[in-house]
């Protein structure tokens, strides 16, 4: 598997903060986009953030001003730092990454991704 989720998940307490990291084992994929998607029970999975080659950044609304998706070259990483967590941010988060540009722009659709990291459970309680 090219994306393996390192570390981060867990429960917390509502207003707590978690890093979740993602490492891409293999250094050969230069992806063009990485990104974070979580699917909580009986939802679909929906975008958190995506980063592209260059830095740019998106982010789905409910988690504006609260995560920062960040991007450590030097050590092939993925980052998703979450602050002020609420119990809505309960989820299975995930980690993607594609090595395809999309001139449209930075995307958070589950499709325009072709790798996968394993979940994992991120629980904030109230």
């Amino acid at each position: 598997q090219v994306l393996r989720l390192e570390s981060g998940g867990g429960s917390v307490q509502a207003g707590g903060s978690l890093r979740l990291s993602c490492v891409v084992s293999d250094y050969t994929y230069n992806f063009y986009y990485m990104a974070w998607f979580r699917q909580a029970p009986g939802k679909e999975r929906e975008g958190v953030a995506v980063i592209d080659r260059d830095g740019s950044t998106r982010y789905t609304e409910s988690v504006k001003g609260r995560f920062t998706i960040l991007q450590d070259k030097a050590k092939n990483t993925l980052y998703l730092q979450m602050n002020n967590l609420k119990p809505e941010d309960t989820a299975m988060y995930y980690c993607a990454a594609d090595l395809r540009f999309y001139p449209l722009g930075l995307s958070l659709r589950e499709g325009d991704f072709g790798h996968w990291g394993q979940g994992t459970q991120v629980t904030v309680s109230s």
